[in-house]
């Protein structure tokens, strides 16, 4: 094994392929299109499949159950395509990337050591050297490191995560977390709070709405947090930076995750009432309903405190609607705990929720807490917790039927003459339409709820 030093890397045919593999949160799929754009430069192109790619990137998520050995099994079959290519001649490089990589480290190589790279999420900016080591030296590089330098400093400028004229996109402007929930594994993968300096971001942004993006989703671990250095010097609040956003022309809609109630202060709430742009749709994850629960899982929020924010934001918005996170069988969750998060869930009312079984990540506080859940009462209360909070849902959906609402269309349907678009609230839109209204947003009046998606009919001239 080695490890990285720099390398001037030789650009490659412009016939080699890379494929990229994500696995985890909007982060990722952001991580993954900039890990390809540090890639362009040198020749490589985005292929479909691994067996067509040189370089195949795996890029890891540590937040679900078992996630290690997820990872571990999906090497198990790229190896076997890395092989293949070898009988025929073609060299493969297989990196991993991402929280597992970060969590994991050389254990990675110890295990699969036809692994070449293994790289954390704080420094993909340096692939391409990376690349150049492995392929010189025949040996595997490891690069987890906090690096000093901000990756984004070293990122192409002049290439943007999504492909011309695709009406949706994301913008990572905040990474890494100081909450330290007994739980998460973020603060340790994803390291400190840092975000990004205001100037970098609209340059960011406005390339994209040049390519035609009308829909910018900003990202961060804890994006309610954001604090960078503005064009003034001073530091810039996620409000302060919408408002700023919201003066880009095009720019139709602006969506901010993963946020955390204790950053959910009064000025954004304020955004959410002054601008038009910044969409009536917010995931505020919970966790619990319990105050016990929340402070074993060092929240720092209470049960009222997020029902507050909740009051204050539809006090602002009234059409706004919420998603949460929650996670049921924590260690010490006793029958009334989970009767707390029950009664939270029926007082807000959710139009989209996510929730799980609590399962340890190690090296997490949470991990080796006494009193640890048996499965089948967490199977229990999980079956009981998603019954309402799928009831909520279809009852939020079943609100807009014979309403009109703007849709902003952003692809092809899977029928034949049907194009699929957003809601202000993320649900799908499903209707009957030429393909040239894709990229354009449109009042479409509800027609049927669907399963997961709603079906409407276009207003006015096509």
């Amino acid at each position: 094994m080695t490890t990285l030093s720099p390398q001037t890397a030789t650009p490659p045919s412009p016939t080699r392929g890379v494929h990229v593999i994500t696995w985890g949160c909007q982060m990722n799929v952001y991580d993954s299109a900039r890990m390809q754009d540090v890639l362009r430069p040198l020749g490589f192109t985005p292929v479909d499949t691994p067996e067509t790619a040189e370089i195949i990137i795996l890029n890891t998520c540590h937040i679900r159950d078992k996630a290690a050995e997820k990872v571990f099994s999906e090497l198990g079959r790229l190896r076997l395509i890395k092989e293949a290519r070898k009988i025929r001649g073609q060299q493969t490089l297989i990196a991993v990337a991402g929280c597992v990589a970060q969590a994991e480290g050389e254990e990675l190589l110890t295990r699969a050591p036809y692994v070449d790279i293994v790289l954390g999420p704080q420094t993909y900016h340096r692939l391409p050297d990376m690349l150049a080591n492995a392929a010189r030296t025949g040996k595997a590089v490891i690069d987890i490191d906090f690096p000093t330098e901000q990756k984004f400093d070293f990122l192409p400028q002049n290439e943007t995560p999504q492909s011309p004229n695709y009406p949706t996109a994301f913008l990572t402007i905040q990474e890494g977390c100081d909450k330290f929930c007994s739980f998460c594994v973020v603060p340790y993968t994803r390291g400190a709070e840092n975000s990004r300096p205001v100037s970098t971001i609209l340059e960011e942004a406005k390339r994209l709405v040049d390519l035609g993006v009308r829909d910018i989703s900003l990202l961060g671990q804890n994006v309610n947090a954001y604090h960078g250095v503005g064009p003034d010097g001073n530091l810039w609040s996620l409000a302060r930076l919408a408002y700023e956003l919201a003066k880009i022309p095009a720019l139709l809609r602006i969506r901010y995750t993963t946020s955390h109630p204790r950053d959910m202060d009064d000025t954004l709430i304020a955004a959410h009432r002054d601008l038009p742009q910044l969409m009536p749709f917010l995931h505020l994850p919970v966790q619990s309903g319990s105050d016990r629960i929340l402070r074993a899982m060092n929240r720092g929020h209470t049960a009222s405190n997020y029902i507050d924010i909740v009051h204050r934001l539809r006090e602002a918005r009234p059409d706004i609607a919420l998603s949460s996170d929650f996670i049921v069988g924590y260690p010490g969750e006793t029958d009334e705990d989970f009767n707390a998060t029950m009664r939270l869930v029926q007082k807000v009312g959710f139009a989209l929720a996510y929730s799980f079984k609590y399962s340890p990540r190690p090296g997490t506080p949470a991990a080796e807490a006494p009193l640890q859940i048996p499965e089948d009462i967490k199977n229990t209360r999980l079956q009981i917790l998603q019954k309402i909070l799928h009831e909520q849902q279809d009852t939020f959906n079943d609100q807009l039927v014979g309403h009109s609402i703007p849709v902003l269309f952003t692809s092809r349907g899977r029928k034949q003459g049907q194009i699929v678009g957003r809601s202000p609230w993320l649900q799908p839109v499903h209707i009957n339409g030429p393909e040239h209204l894709i990229g354009q947003e449109r009042l479409v009046r509800i027609t049927a709820r669907l399963s997961h998606s709603l079906d409407g009919i276009l207003e006015g001239n096509i």
